[in-house]
């Protein structure tokens, strides 16, 4: 009998890039030793299903109840943030071998010693999502040059596939071993495009073409991968050209009317198609060249390649894809873009370049010179045109856009609220549902492209699927494993394929599991179930909060109506540990904008214009993914007076930099700035004007009813004893900040375990013995001078 003990703690997303996606989750040592457990072994953990995973200490000051984790475990468990998963130790055996499906076409070349070296050491069991990420924390595995030969070979995009473990042997919870083999499955079954332009079929097990998605079965592309769905892939048919030999990117078939969000850049498109192929004649009578290259760029996912297939139509479509082409050799490369073009020149039809930042990067190479001679001849070739499509322009070789290559750029928007509706609406067409509000999830998903909200109607119909099969292991899916049908019925039987049906509880949920394209590579706030009406009795904060960040979101109309702009943003500075980070936490958990959350010397770089760089980097990504809040902690660190550093000026280039992304040339559209300081006084006062951050707020210390919600908040989850009275706490932690109140009671826990390690409760006695080790960290000369600062701005 398994003797083994087994806890039940609460999921926490990891907002550690050191962790993220390695199959490593993060326990108290207190309870990797309740566990019966060392650090680095592996554990089992039972949510929507089982996984495994590596148990590493998190930190001694952690809440001892919390298991935290990465987006891929949590999903692999079937559950978001803030849920209850039960966790013992697992039995785990070393696998003898396992196979891997959902390699994207670059990696299928990619030896056997480099796929196990970039899973040695993860625990998995069937089912499972998995990164080519290598663990690289506790014991050393001879990983060698993984991660430069993955990087090579695959692209930029290596660290972001996730592959679906279908077998292993033996079965269960294994992990891969220096003697495991690693065998890949097909990643998809593609059709080509010939001659007359015809399009075949698309396989679906891992592939990156998507179809309606269903309770049964939905089939998309990874969660965090770009998606090759459009901007309202309904996925009716879908396939693939190859070139030079490459496997191109499978392209979904969208039909024009579901092209949501994009109808004015389809119609430019089109017009533009018509007068080069089909009405040259016309051009030339009017003195006009016909030739035609065209740059498409938009954020990863939104469906830029899908919407070139849409407008071609029956027209003949080859393609190259740019990371699969662009990871070869340069005689390869060369040679595969080569017979593309070709073959486009000698039958005419449209050139589809991918990606082609992949291919053409902003640093020439050698080779990059010929590769833009051969797509120069295919403009220049009467009857061929050539479209390329990347993220960001200035991304790939400045000569791409010369007048004779590609003289014309199409640029795609993120979709807003009534597009992601629009879209989730198309996508869920064809499937059985409840009564939905698509408007209350398309406000809780702000920067998801079309390719998220595939991933997101893909994991909703897993845990449709869940339910419906009542929940069992071999069809709770994740929400970026299982290949086409990899939440189907088996095992469920006629009755559940009755019952499936998807619910606005699902849609829900799957928000807290995909995380957008927009945010991959940004830290991630740690939210739980906050909200501004958890702030207390911080009134003036949250109502500036309020109508500086929700109100332009939720009134738009009010503002266009009353002819002003809503103010840009919002400072606020009190005293450490007052809570400042906290309301940002709660107005991320509104869910209804991308939060952007950078520590001020974090963008300070010794390296001339590398700071600089950051920051323009930052707002990119914040206009990315609008609408979003961009949280400056620390700001003083970041936008000290100018002229009073030592730092040989790149404080004041910094500052020079924030202030032109503020009010610059380039507009910031729905984006709102939020700094936090206990400094005021030291940031450069041109920060401070209106336009700027022109609302400054103070925090103050929290009073006596204050600090009692915020220890009544603090000890949701902390079982106390009668003889604790909060109220009568508060009142005697005069001087006490908010964080030294949380402190205060989780001191008050270990103390209780120390007593006794089997303790059930925490008493008076230890809480008053706690306050002992925890004393008040608010320096009452800082405070007052913080309220004098804040009388002098009001007055």
């Amino acid at each position: 009998m398994n003797a083994r003990p087994d806890l039940d703690l609460t999921l926490r997303l990891s907002a550690s890039a050191a962790d993220s996606r390695r199959g490593i989750v993060r326990a108290h040592p207190e309870v990797i030793l309740a566990l019966g457990m060392r650090e680095w072994d592996a554990v089992e953990i039972v949510g929507a299903r089982t996984t495994g995973a590596v148990v590493a200490a998190a930190k001694p000051d952690s809440p001892s109840g919390i298991l935290v984790v990465d987006e891929v475990v949590a999903a692999n468990c079937g559950l978001g943030e803030d849920a209850r998963v039960t966790v013992r130790a697992a039995q785990v055996t070393g696998a003898q071998s396992i196979e891997v499906q959902g390699l994207p076409p670059a990696g299928r070349g990619v030896a056997e010693r480099v796929l196990r070296s970039a899973l040695l050491g993860k625990v998995v069991r069937i089912g499972d999502s998995v990164t080519l990420l290598p663990r690289d924390l506790g014991p050393d595995f001879p990983t060698g040059d993984t991660t430069r030969t993955l990087r090579n070979t695959m692209g930029a995009q290596w660290s972001t596939e996730l592959l679906t473990v279908t077998a292993t042997v033996p079965d269960g919870i294994v992990s891969v071993q220096p003697t495991t083999a690693v065998v890949t499955g097909a990643a998809a079954s593609t059709g080509t495009v010939g001659a007359a332009g015809t399009l075949g079929t698309a396989g679906t097990a891992g592939a990156t073409t998507t179809s309606s998605p269903s309770p049964a079965g939905p089939a998309t592309g990874g969660v965090h991968a770009p998606v090759s769905s459009g901007t309202a892939a309904t996925g009716r048919t879908a396939g693939a050209v190859s070139a030079g030999g490459a496997d191109g990117s499978a392209i979904t078939a969208v039909a024009r009317e579901d092209l949501v969000g994009v109808g004015d850049q389809a119609e430019v498109l089109e017009q533009w198609l018509s007068l080069a192929l089909d009405r040259s004649e016309l051009l030339r009578t009017l003195g006009a060249s016909p030739h035609l290259g065209v740059l498409v760029a938009g954020p990863p996912g939104v469906g830029k390649a899908t919407l070139v297939r849409s407008v071609a139509g029956a027209r003949r479509l080859e393609v190259i894809d740019g990371p699969s082409v662009g990871s070869l050799d340069p005689a390869s490369r060369l040679e595969a873009v080569r017979a593309a073009t070709e073959r486009t020149r000698e039958h005419g039809g449209i050139l589809l370049v991918t990606d082609v930042d992949a291919l053409l990067p902003a640093e020439p190479e050698p080779v990059s010179t010929l590769v833009l001679d051969r797509l120069r001849s295919v403009v220049a070739a009467p009857g061929a045109v050539l479209v390329a499509t990347c993220v960001r322009p200035e991304d790939a070789d400045a000569r791409l856009r010369e007048p004779d290559v590609c003289d014309r750029v199409l640029d795609l928007p993120l979709p807003d609220a009534a597009d992601r509706a629009a879209l989730l609406a198309v996508m869920l067409r064809d499937v059985p549902t409840a009564d939905l509000d698509l408007s209350a999830v398309a406000d809780r998903t702000p920067g998801y492209v079309a390719g998220d909200m595939r991933a997101l109607t893909r994991e909703a119909a897993l845990r449709a699927a869940a339910r419906a099969a009542g929940g069992t292991d071999n069809t709770a899916g994740t929400g970026a494993t299982a290949g086409a049908g990899g939440a189907g019925a088996t095992g469920a039987g006629a009755d559940a394929l009755s019952d499936a049906r998807l619910e606005q509880e699902d849609l829900l949920g799957a928000i807290s599991v995909i995380r957008p394209l927009s945010r991959s590579g940004t830290e991630e706030l740690s939210l739980g179930s906050i909200t501004l009406d958890d702030v207390g009795d911080m009134e003036e904060v949250r109502q500036a909060l309020t109508e500086t960040v929700l109100w332009p979101l939720q009134h738009r109309e009010s503002f266009e109506r009353l002819g002003v702009q809503p103010p840009r943003g919002v400072l606020l500075y009190g005293p450490p540990g007052c809570g400042k980070t906290f309301v940002v936490r709660a107005l991320a958990a509104s869910g209804r904008l991308t939060v952007h959350m950078v520590k001020g010397a974090e963008l300070m770089d010794k390296w001339v214009g590398s700071s600089e760089k950051a920051v323009r980097d930052l707002f990119r990504k914040a206009r990315d993914s609008a609408p979003s809040l961009v949280f400056l902690d620390e700001i003083d660190a970041l936008a000290p007076r100018r002229g009073q550093t030592g730092d040989s000026g790149v404080g004041d280039r910094v500052v020079a930099a924030l202030l032109t992304e503020l009010d610059g040339a380039e507009p910031l559209g729905d984006v709102v700035i939020l700094g936090a300081t206990n400094r005021p006084e030291l940031i450069d006062p041109a920060l401070l004007r209106p336009g700027r951050l022109e609302r400054l707020v103070f925090v103050p210390p929290p009073d006596a009813e204050a600090r009692a919600d915020i220890l009544r908040a603090a000890s949701r989850d902390v079982p106390l004893a009668d003889d604790v009275d909060l109220d009568e706490l508060a009142a005697d932690l005069d001087g006490y900040s908010a964080a030294d109140c949380a402190a205060l009671l989780r001191e008050s826990a270990l103390t209780a375990m120390r007593r006794d390690i089997d303790a059930a409760e925490v008493t008076a006695e230890d809480v008053a013995r706690a306050r002992s080790a925890v004393r008040a960290s608010l320096d009452p000369d800082q405070v007052e001078n913080l309220r004098l600062y804040a009388e002098r701005r009001a007055d």
